[in-house]
């Protein structure tokens, strides 16, 4: 699985922290780590919770990643940023009991995690704690299990929703605010590794023609 990370700016500065964390849990089970960004306070490119939302829309509409963990100071606005985007079901994750219902019962492709509000000491265990809880179980079985099928079904009627509520992810591209969308995908790493594994060649070469503007 290719899991994406994404760091907003006000938490930059905890971005080697969370990364580790990740990859502790991710490497052992065969999973790749792609980071996007941010990587450090003074980086050139300043991610918001919005331009993580982009972020995550692009990457797991393309198929340049099949998760994308994602934060904030409290989590709550990467999260809303990242459930306004077609095909993103994002979920805030605070301790590993979030984490494991969160997969169990929703299946989504996101989570957002809170890097300020009760990241106190020994906060890169329960980092570990939660991503061992989403990555090394089977997700969306159920739980309770007797209810399986019916949090299935509902997870269905959602998607539909979604997809019925939502434009597609490259109409969203080219109608959002081009500056910001600019913004957003000028990181670093953004063209290494996006476009290397993005599946969709129309998003690919729409981010081609916004970066070379």
């Amino acid at each position: 699985m290719k899991i994406a990370l994404i760091i907003e700016n006000s938490q930059a500065a905890k971005s080697e922290i969370v990364h580790d964390a990740l990859k502790t849990v991710a490497d052992p089970l065969g999973h790749s780590v792609f980071h996007y960004g941010m990587y450090g306070p003074e980086d050139e490119a300043q991610l918001t919770y919005i331009m993580n939302g982009l972020l995550a829309g692009i990457l797991l509409n393309s198929k340049a990643a099949d998760f994308v963990v994602t934060g904030c100071g409290t989590g709550m606005g990467s999260m809303l940023g990242c459930n306004a985007m077609p095909g993103v079901i994002c979920g805030l994750v605070i301790d590993p009991t979030d984490a494991f219902l969160f997969g169990q019962i929703n299946d989504g492709n996101a989570i957002s995690m809170p890097y300020a509000k009760g990241f106190g000491w020994a906060a890169e265990l329960n980092l570990q704690d939660c991503y061992r809880k989403l990555f090394e179980v089977e997700r969306g079985v159920g739980y309770p299990k007797e209810r399986a099928e019916i949090m299935a079904k509902n997870r269905g009627i959602l998607g539909a929703v979604k997809a019925a509520a939502c434009h597609d992810m490259l109409t969203v591209l080219k109608t959002v605010d081009q500056d910001l969308l600019k913004a957003a995908i000028s990181g670093e790493k953004f063209s290494e590794y996006f476009f290397a594994n993005s599946q969709d060649e129309a998003m690919s070469d729409y981010l081609k023609s916004v970066l070379a503007a």
